[in-house]
């Protein structure tokens, strides 16, 4: 099953610039294409002189272009009307960057940026080059032209004296949120995902066999439809605000910070919170002996968050008679439960049931992002969450 994605049935312009990088580019046009995009890759002189056009035409499907012809393609593609969706280059290098924030289209890919650009399409550049010449002060002005002109930069990463392009993963989801429609746009989603581990003695802990892969799924969701994304959890997920925690207390803390501090529009709480807690022992427990350990409950932070912050919120419901019991959780703040079985823990796939305040409520079997967009789409229709465009 392909994934669900805001780049199916689009067409991406792939503009290739003379860096080493260009390399990458057979790679990133084919992980594009899983995520339901056509791609069609245009390429500047130095950039053959890297990859052949044979690898990226066949990692296209379609030939790649090496000059604009009389045919016009720039027009056809990224003109008023064109074909295209959305533009994204690269890598892209120091030289072209410059050019387009002047201006200069002397090769086919700043021509299709400056056709582009005056189209007002989405545009994705992703820098490639040496550290010292991304500091350089006239680069460093050129990026902010671009991002003023709402061109999104997909920041290299700084590693070894280079400025390396980004993640292609990276690259996808910047891709995939300028497409989404931005439904939650200047929206603020806190999610809390993975597991939570309880020390025993200074050697054990007591924790879950959850992954975090549906509160990453959700995560990655909640940016791609444009919200500033707060994630508390123990794992990383790129391009949101992650906060690291270990344990049930530490996670109850940091979210009722975010919520005192930087109030968010909707909590998920995906994670697998700790329900109880034993008091720790100093050392090692010895072992080959029989132990006792008694554990005391801890306090519920979903509840804590949809009644005294009054921030809108999705709760998860385990167990095996989870769609029955999250049906007493739907009140107050809590407009939306997701029950499912402990079988779909550190799985890639669920089956899960969505309860909704209104007495509905929906089955979903798939991918675990799927599921995630479905629950998210789900979230704004019952919260109202979309901005107006």
């Amino acid at each position: 099953m392909m994934q669900y994605s805001p780049l199916t049935g689009r067409e991406v312009v792939l503009g290739v610039c003379g860096s080493i990088a260009a390399v990458e580019t057979v790679r990133l046009a084919r992980a594009l294409r899983r995520r339901g995009a056509s791609v069609q890759a245009v390429m500047s002189r130095a950039a053959c002189d890297i990859v052949s056009p044979a690898a990226l035409t066949y990692a296209t499907g379609r030939p790649a272009i090496t000059a604009i012809s009389g045919m016009v393609e720039h027009v056809r593609h990224c003109g008023d009307g064109g074909s295209a969706d959305l533009l994204l280059i690269a890598p892209a290098t120091a030289n072209t960057l410059c050019k387009i924030a002047g201006g200069i289209d002397d090769t086919p890919v700043t021509t299709f940026a400056t056709t582009a650009i005056g189209r007002g399409m989405p545009i994705v550049i992703a820098p490639a080059m040496h550290e010292s010449m991304y500091r350089h002060p006239g680069v460093r002005r050129c990026i902010r032209t671009l991002e003023d002109w709402g061109v999104v930069i997909a920041g290299p990463r700084l590693e070894e004296g280079r400025a390396k392009i980004a993640d292609m993963d990276v690259i996808v989801l910047l891709c995939e949120r300028e497409l989404s429609g931005k439904p939650l746009s200047g929206r603020h989603v806190l999610v809390t995902s993975g597991p939570c581990q309880e020390r025993v003695d200074d050697v054990r802990v007591l924790t879950t066999r959850s992954s975090g892969k549906m509160g990453r799924a959700l995560a990655l969701q909640a940016f791609r439809l444009g919200a500033r994304v707060t994630v508390v959890h123990s794992a990383w997920v790129p391009l949101v605000d992650n906060i690291r925690v270990t344990d049930a207390e530490g996670m109850r803390r940091e979210v009722r910070r975010v919520c005192s501090t930087d109030p968010p529009d909707l909590f998920v709480s995906a994670a697998a919170v700790s329900d109880f807690a034993p008091e720790p022992v100093s050392g090692k427990i010895p072992s080959g002996k029989a132990v006792t350990i008694a554990l005391r409950p801890l306090p519920k932070i979903l509840g804590e968050v949809a009644r005294e912050f009054g921030v809108p919120t999705v709760a998860f419901k385990l167990g095996s008679d989870a769609a029955e019991q999250g049906k007493g959780m739907l009140e107050g703040n809590v407009g939306l439960v997701v029950a499912n079985e402990p079988g779909v823990m550190g799985q890639d796939a669920a089956a899960v049931t969505i309860l909704s305040r209104d007495g509905s409520s929906r089955r979903l079997e798939g991918t675990k992002d799927n599921i995630a967009a479905e629950i998210l789409s789900a979230a704004i229709d019952t919260f109202s969450l979309s901005r107006p465009a």
